[in-house]
């Protein structure tokens, strides 16, 4: 537009059938990962504890941006982050981008902008989730929790971001989602749907449990789609790509806690299957105090997504 002052990107992402695009090229070209988006799960790169004024959370943010050139060098083209965090290790943590009416809380959002501002100058998208169970409840009612899903995409749109891709829930189906807009799979649809009426450019989904599925309303109403592989065995893993490839959507695992060479088979399972994989290396990078090294998170794990994204022959 004419007189779009929004600040323009570097890094635009998009999908073609069920494949990913950063920039108009397929990711990964001529690697066993062409067209997927590995991943790795940092929702706590952006945490802050009301009830633990001693924590420097703009530290923290420092430290895992410092990090992501090692992260990328490594195969890494995606980071997911949560307005509401993810478990630091231990209980009564508050920790929320949302007041509870709906509205964002600015101080939050400018360590969330440093981020993906960090990792548009990489090529680098960024998963972006809204509620977490253990922090869902400081929304107070319907609306709010509306109104805070409407928010989060008009400030993607309306920030110009353009490698930023949204989710509303992580895990939706937890049992620590007490309200139906959250918990349920018509609450979920109803809420992308709210995202895309407010940004109809921004890519929006949801994701499910550990069981590496979603049901299949939420599948037919997501751009694309959300699974989790933290309980899934890696030998079910293929079986549970092929059950939502059906949508012809791409498929990203965006957690597994599998480290290690379980990690490492994991993540090949997983893209030899046709689905991106997410790490989340949980001691390391989500437990209190949050720790961010790069490859040296799990070098076994990160030496696999090197490979796995790197040109064959």
């Amino acid at each position: 537009m004419e007189n779009d002052t929004r600040p323009r990107c570097n890094t635009h992402v998009s999908i073609q059938g069920d494949k990913w695009y950063i920039n108009g090229e397929i990711t990964y070209p001529g690697a066993p990962a062409e067209g997927l988006l590995m991943n790795v799960r940092m929702v706590n790169s952006v945490f802050e504890d009301a009830n633990r004024p001693e924590f420097n959370p703009e530290a923290n943010t420092d430290q895992f941006i410092e990090q992501i050139p090692d992260y990328v060098a490594y195969g890494v083209r995606a980071f997911t982050l949560n307005l509401q965090g993810g478990f630091p290790g231990y209980e009564g943590a508050v920790n929320s981008a949302f007041n509870p009416d709906g509205t964002l809380r600015e101080p939050y959002l400018q360590r969330v902008r440093r981020v993906i501002e960090a990792c548009d100058q990489r090529g680098v998208v960024v998963i972006l989730g809204c509620y977490y169970q253990r922090q869902a409840h400081i929304l107070r009612d319907a609306d709010a929790i509306r109104a805070g899903v409407a928010n989060a995409a008009r400030w993607i749109q309306e920030s110009g971001f353009t490698n930023v891709l949204l989710e509303i829930a992580n895990e939706f189906n937890h049992p620590g989602f007490k309200h139906p807009l959250l918990k349920t799979p018509e609450g979920q649809v109803e809420l992308i749907r709210l995202a895309k009426r407010t940004a109809p450019d921004l890519l929006v989904s949801t994701s499910g449990v550990g069981n590496g599925i979603v049901p299949d309303e939420v599948a037919e109403a997501s751009d694309f789609i959300l699974i989790h592989f933290n309980e899934t065995p890696v030998e079910k893993i293929p079986e549970c790509t092929a059950a939502m490839k059906r949508f012809g959507k791409p498929v990203v695992c965006n957690e597994d806690d599998k480290v290690s060479e379980e990690g490492a088979r994991a993540a090949e399972a997983s893209v030899m299957s046709g689905a991106s994989w997410g790490f989340m290396a949980a001691e390391v990078n989500q437990y209190f105090p949050f720790t961010f090294k790069g490859h040296e998170d799990d070098p076994i794990v990160y030496a696999k997504i090197e490979e796995l994204a790197s040109r064959k022959g």
